[in-house]
């Protein structure tokens, strides 16, 4: 089974997760945290939820990543 971008579960799990939006929030949060990208968490926790939770779960259904909003 292919693994996917929250902490290396299985893809369906992954996509279930994506789908509630406070949980796909939080998992993006702590994916983003620790990555070491602090500030790309912050932002997923407090900025754009609704638009990030959109468009992490189209990605995360279409490439099975969620969106790297600062890459650096």
């Amino acid at each position: 089974m292919a693994k996917s971008d929250y902490f290396g579960l299985p893809y369906l799990v992954s996509v279930i997760l994506a789908i509630i939006p406070v949980t796909a929030w939080v998992l993006g949060f702590l994916t983003r945290f620790s990555e070491g990208k602090i500030i790309a968490g912050i932002i997923r926790l407090i900025g754009l939820g609704f638009i990030l939770w959109i468009v992490d779960l189209i990605l995360m259904i279409v490439s099975k990543h969620i969106l790297r909003l600062l890459p650096c």
